[in-house]
Formats: structure tokens, sequence, C-alpha cells
């Protein structure tokens, strides 16, 4: 009996499989790592086939785990790190070189040239994007231009673009599906968020050619089979599975994950709207498969900066972090913008770069290690702000998940910054709890988006104590220390 339902979550460092029941609750895990490849200042990779060998991994383990068979999994639900980009060989089903990795900068100077065509209107008009190099549209065109005689196969049709999910999907059909979904094609640059479709003009402008690109279908689809029989049927960008997973249906709902980096989501409704201040209009996924919105604000670097202080020996381990912060009455004027690759949303300036200010003699560890910490919710309330100005909708609530989201310290000074109440469900893995509910609303596993509201439960709500007079002191400080992190790379 096919009486559970298999979730991928493929991440930037890795990927989580989780094995969910019928009534939501999960009985098996997986967990594999990745590597990443630096290459260049700047440049971030990933081995495409790694990510296949580590992702049966995972679902190895969380097979084990669930003490289950193939022959028990009803349906498929995949979710992934988005922007990231590979090149498939078709006649092989073999990827070609490594992936562009999304955080990838490689492609800055040529997004710069697009800015002063001045299309930028055009671009966010039809894409709801802005130019950046963290979409796929200008990794595409670098691979083009400089793998040698690809180009030429990829006007022949011997070339594919496939973003995590449609490498996942290719794998798990053996080659027999190349498509994404519309959450996923709407962060490439070259997707139409209002016909829904790719946009020939767009193609035209980044020389791609269509026949390397992805079918497109609604998030809730039954894509393809595996070799097994069992149905790929949901398929989703992690932040839009996030957003579904966190049962954020209505407009104005909002979401925050804290992953790698922060990613905020605000349900908007049925229409897109042009956005304002810096952020992005996407295409979200509804419980009645049809295409909905949301704004978004991209921050590049969140639990990353936790990742930092490890790596420089700080702390041992992200524990540490909330142990460190909590000791400590404040950091006693210093601020960390953690700008390692950029600043993304609502400021997207490329050449920003990390920047920690404030050191006095007093200066310790905890006060550097709180700092990064604060960075985080710094970072996000000035999303949320934006879109706030952007919708006139209003945030009563934010809902978090991901793995810095177990970080108190960071809950509690999050809600304090924005003055906004926090929300912190019970099972934080929501990006997997998305891709596993759109695959069981694609096979009828579960019948609507009311059924799935009702398996969410709520961990710990988080009130804002601190005085506004406070708020906007802290707030001040952070907006002096942005101010000199912006623009300190110099391009020659």
């Amino acid at each position: 009996m096919r009486n559970c339902i298999l979730a991928i979550d493929q991440g930037t460092t890795g990927t989580t499989a989780l094995i969910l029941g019928r009534d939501g609750a999960i009985s098996g895990r997986g967990y594999a790592r990745i590597s990443q490849y630096y290459p260049k200042p700047g440049w971030v990779e990933h081995d495409p086939s790694e990510i296949w060998a580590q992702t049966l991994q995972a679902i190895g383990q969380a097979r084990y785990d669930a003490g289950i068979e193939d022959d028990e999994i009803a349906a498929i639900g995949i979710t992934n790190q988005r922007e990231t980009t590979i090149l498939v060989d078709r006649v092989t089903g073999e990827p070609i070189g490594r992936a562009i990795v999304w955080q990838c900068r490689r492609t800055a100077e040529k997004c710069d040239q697009l800015k002063a065509q001045g299309i930028a209107k055009i671009i966010q008009a039809r894409t709801g994007l802005i130019i950046d190099a963290y979409f796929s549209a200008t990794k595409i065109q670098w691979l083009l231009e400089n793998s040698p005689g690809i180009r030429e196969r990829a006007e022949r049709g011997e070339i594919l673009f496939c973003n995590v999910d449609a490498w996942l999907l290719w794998k798990l059909t053996s080659g027999r599906v190349h498509a994404t979904d519309f959450s996923n094609a709407s962060r490439t640059m070259l997707f139409n968020i209002n016909t829904l479709d790719w946009d020939d003009e767009l193609l035209r402008l980044f020389n791609i050619p269509r026949s390397m690109l992805p079918d497109v279908y609604p998030s809730i689809n039954v894509f393809g089979h595996t070799d097994d029989g069992i149905p790929v049927a949901g398929i989703a960008g992690d932040q839009q599975a996030a957003l579904f997973g966190q049962a954020c249906y209505q407009p104005g709902m909002t979401k925050v994950t804290y992953g790698t980096g922060a990613f905020v989501l605000m349900n908007i409704g049925k229409k897109p709207v042009v956005a304002r201040h810096g952020l992005l209009t996407t295409v979200a996924c509804s419980p009645d498969r049809k295409a909905e919105y949301a704004l978004e604000g991209s921050v590049f670097i969140a639990g990353a900066a936790i990742q930092w202080l490890q790596d420089l020996g700080l702390i041992k381990d992200a524990g540490e972090s909330e142990q460190l912060s909590m000791a400590i009455k404040d950091t006693g004027g210093v601020y960390l913008v953690p700008a390692f690759v950029g600043l993304g949303a609502p400021h997207w300036d490329m050449y920003a770069r990390g920047t920690l200010i404030g050191l006095t003699r007093g200066s310790g560890r905890a006060q550097v290690v709180r700092a990064a910490v604060e960075s985080i919710a710094y970072q996000v309330t000035d999303v949320l702000e934006a879109m706030v100005a952007s919708s006139g909708l209003r945030v009563s609530e934010i809902r978090v998940d991901g793995g810095a989201a177990t970080n108190n310290f960071l809950a509690q000074f999050q809600a304090d910054i924005a003055g906004v109440e926090v929300c912190r469900p019970k099972m934080l893995e929501t990006t997997a709890l998305g891709a596993a509910y759109l695959a069981g609303l694609g096979i009828g596993f579960w019948k609507s988006g009311r059924e799935i509201e009702a398996l969410r439960e709520v961990g710990q709500q988080f009130t804002p104590r601190m005085e506004a007079v406070e708020r906007q002191a802290l707030r001040r400080g952070w907006a002096r220390a942005l101010e000199r992190a912006k623009g300190w790379l110099i391009v020659e």
C-alpha cells in the first residue's frame, strides 16, 4: 500500500529527504552534505553528479529510517536551491562541467552592461526580477560563451539547461522528462510571469536557444514517473515551498526562512504587482493549482554568517552563538554587515563587502558573535519594511523556519527589532514539508489547502519587548554601518 510521501529538499549545502504519512508526521529522515567549490573570488560552484549521488544517499537513509520500500511511496515532491544553473548533454544525459551556484557573482559585470542598456524596466515588468548575477539567465549565457563548442551544440538542440529541480527530475525519470515548475522558472530572468511562459524577446536578448529550456507546469502536477512507477507530483523552489509549508495562503501572510541566506516572502494573491524598494515579484504555489504571486526579498548571507564565525574559530558550533549572544547585554556598538558576496534586497549592491565596525578595545569575541547574529535580523527587517511600503499590506506575524530559527536569541531579537510577533512552528523543515504537501495534493493524498493547514503546529511565539526608542537607535546604527559596506569593491 502506497501510504507515504517522499520529500526531497536539495539545498545549497546538502540534501534532506523526508518520509511523511497522511498525518504529516515524519517517519524517516536522511541528509547528505555536498561539496562547495570556490575556484575564484566571488565564484561558487557545485558538482551536479555529486548532487544526484548525495540525493540518492539521503533518500536511502530516509527509507531505512522509516523502514519502508519503494512500493510504499505514493509520490515524490522536490524542492531545491533556485537559480543554480546546470548544463546537461541531451545525448549522454550527463552534466557538462560544474553547476554555477546562485551565490556566484561571476556575471556581475555583464549585469552592469545590461543595466547600462536601459532594459531594467522591461525585465522587471516581464519577469518580476531586477537585473542581477543572482539569477540564471546570465549564468546560462556565460556557460554558452565560455565552454568550447557548447554554443554550437546548444543551437543544434543537444544541450539542456536545468535548474536543480529539473536536474533531479531528469535523473529520477531516467532522462525521460525535462521540465520544471512555474516557481523555479520565475527565477531565471527568462520567464514571463504574466503569460506564464518563456519570453522569446528575452531569450533573444541573452542569446539563449529556446530548445535548451525545460517545459513548465504548475507546482502541483504529475511531472513524470520513476522507473518504479512513482509519480513526481509536486515541485517548487525552496522559498516558495517554505511559504506553502507554512500555510501562508492569504495575502499579507509572510514567512522568513533562515538558511544559508535569509529569504522573506509575502503572499500578495492572484495578481502580480511591479515590486518597488528593491524587492522581487515571484510566482508562488497555490492549493488550487493556479498561479499565485509573492513579494520576495533575498538576504544573501544569514546562516552563512554563523558558519563564518565557526570558520574563524570564534565558536565551536552554531549553538554557541546563541549562548554567547545571551551572555552579554548588547554588542557595545559593534555591527557586522555580512556582505561577503554583496548585498541582496532591498539594497542590491553587488560591490558591497563584509564590514565589521564600531570596535573598541573593550570589544571581544562575544560582541562580534552577537553582532553576527543580530545582522541576520537587521537584514530581514530591512526587507520587511520594504514589503510593507511596496504592497500596502500589513505584516502582523512572521512565520519563521530554517536552521537558524532554532536560535532563541535570534528569534527574540527579530521580534524586537522588527516590532512584529515571530511564530516558530514545531516542525522547522517547512521547505521539505511544502514539497511533500504539493506532491500529496498532486495525487489526492490530501484533498485541500485547508486539510494541510490543519496539520501545522505552532512551537513557540516570540513577542516584541524592546522599547521603540531603543529599536530606532539600533536601526540607525545599522544604517550607518550599511553605508560603509556599500560599494566597497572597485572594479578597474
